[in-house]
């Protein structure tokens, strides 16, 4: 999730072939111009090559704070590449005949309940883990997004029935969290210990990741910990980590380049690792997670002319220049990061950042990627850098022409009736909110998720917007009501005002009903 649309952090990138190696000084040059076009405080690189690291390396701060330099043990949020520890975490239950893929999720959460009865009885583990379960993109993240909620995975379970399918059940991508923190909740039942106990004893600990933890809040040394940054009002600023752990599953480990090339490594020899070739989870179920479940539209464009796009099980699968490409990104606030595997290159990058632009991630990834695809490369920071310029343009004009509306209609004394307004209206999924009046203003407030607060303002009839009290949200949205006869407000919708808000702002899933 955060901050440049994790979809976008997630859509953004397939790959290429070939035999050279990139050169250190290359590597360099390439990063270190993203450190300032994207505007940058740290970034993470490393390199595996046929069961070895050849490059490990730190650029830029870990905060802007405190200029302390980053190195290849600098821990970061992987966020969403914890998806893929999800699944073997799953891999290696299903090698110890402690469950099956296809097994049915009430086997194991009795009270997990879908929109649909018949989707209900049907879904399955592996339906968990490819984004196909008919539910919209990011449905249901408001739960979990931004930090500071008091939702448990018990509410995630018994309140994704409220959540309204957008598509057939196995017909459609469409990317989600929540269903991770599911299948979180299976490793707990089935192993018996917690989400995080199995991540760090049964991966982390015989790959010797010794410096990474399966969630912020675990970490026994924060020393070498990097801050978020997020941009805001044209200048970056250091803003509050976000640490909820229901996240975890989906999105909560902490690790560093050096760490995570040992889980590159290991992915890359099929499951196996160490000296000894101990096997971590088994060739066959290897090969299940790197197997196509779910379609995703490619499209066929130099420089990697892919052919075909897939979810695997907590991987993107693709092919450039007919290798197949396994990667997956992963988004927080203030943090992207990027893992892209070619295995039959037996290669392996990894690039973690401490800002929210994932262009910065895919401007490295790509250049090294077509040095070992033998390639000519693109000088893809300018390519991405000219792509956000235009791209902001398009969206600012969108977000200033609201905002733009509100001045004028507080210039042209355009008032609202508060009382039409004030009350308490729930959400079957998000729960309650509350509209009030403070010192002449109207806000918003969530009760279970205090961070979103915000002054609302007229937009146009029936039509009112909120800022949002925390700037780095980026995230401000429509507020649509409907009306009993004399005048009072019975039901609110929302949108996001902007296109390129975050998905897991999912406030178009939203339906309040006013209670008081």
């Amino acid at each position: 999730m955060k901050k440049v649309s994790f979809s976008l952090l997630v859509l953004l990138t397939f790959s290429i072939p070939s035999f050279a190696q990139i050169s250190d000084q290359e590597v360099d040059n390439v990063v270190n111009r993203a450190l300032t076009a994207f505007n940058v405080p740290g970034i993470a690189v490393a390199i595996v090559k046929d069961g070895k690291i050849v490059l490990a390396k730190g650029y830029g701060v870990k905060s802007i704070k405190t200029n302390e330099k980053v190195d290849a043990n600098s821990l970061f949020g992987v966020a969403s590449n914890s998806k893929a520890f999800t699944t073997a975490a799953l891999a290696i239950l299903v090698d110890e005949g402690k469950l099956k893929w296809d097994d049915k999720v009430i086997t194991y959460l009795p009270n997990f309940k879908m929109y649909n009865d018949y989707v209900t009885n049907e879904f399955t583990i592996r339906d968990l883990l490819t984004h196909r379960s008919g539910l919209g993109l990011g449905a249901g993240d408001l739960m979990v997004w931004p930090g500071g909620s008091d939702f448990t995975p018990q509410d995630i379970i018994q309140n994704l029935q409220y959540l309204k399918p957008v598509s057939a059940f196995r017909t459609q991508y469409d990317y989600d969290n929540l269903l991770y923190i599911v299948a979180g909740e299976v490793v707990h039942k089935v192993s018996g210990i917690s989400w995080c106990e199995f991540i760090e004893t049964r991966i982390m600990k015989p790959l010797d990741m010794k410096n990474s933890a399966a969630s912020f809040v675990r970490l026994k040394d924060t020393s070498n910990v990097i801050a978020p940054h997020v941009p805001i009002d044209g200048k970056l600023k250091v803003i509050s980590r976000y640490k909820n752990q229901i996240l975890d599953p989906a999105g909560g480990i902490y690790s560093s380049v050096n760490d995570m090339s040992k889980w590159m490594i290991m992915q890359l020899n099929n499951g196996k690792y160490g000296i000894e070739n101990q096997q971590l989870f088994s060739e066959k179920e290897h090969n299940e997670m790197w197997s196509p479940q779910t379609i995703i539209t490619a499209t066929t464009k130099p420089p990697y002319n892919t052919h075909f796009s897939s979810y695997g099980l907590g991987w993107f699968l693709s092919d450039v220049k007919g290798y197949k490409q396994v990667t997956h990104t992963g988004g927080l606030e203030g943090i992207v990061t990027q893992v892209t595997l070619i295995p039959e290159l037996n290669l392996g990058i990894v690039v973690l950042t401490n800002q929210q632009s994932g262009s910065a991630f895919n401007s490295i990834t790509n250049t090294i990627k077509d040095s070992y695809l033998g390639i000519k490369s693109d000088d893809y920071i300018t390519i991405y850098s000219n792509r956000i310029k235009a791209h902001k343009e398009s969206t600012d004009k969108v977000t200033d022409d609201v905002w733009a509306a509100v001045a004028k209609n507080k210039k042209d004394n355009n008032k609202i009736d508060f009382n039409n307004y004030i009350g308490t209206y729930k959400d079957n999924w998000l729960g309650e909110i509350v509209i009030n009046e403070k010192k002449g203003k109207l806000y918003f407030a969530s009760k279970r998720s205090p961070q979103l607060t915000g002054e609302l303002f007229l937009y146009k009839d029936k039509n009112l917007v909120v800022k949002w009290n925390n700037p780095y949200f980026q995230a401000d949205a429509h507020l649509f009501f409907e009306y009993e006869t004399t005048g009072k407000a019975i039901a609110i919708k929302m949108k996001p005002i902007s296109e390129i808000t975050d998905f897991s702002y999912d406030f178009q899933d939203l339906d309040f009903k006013r209670i008081l």
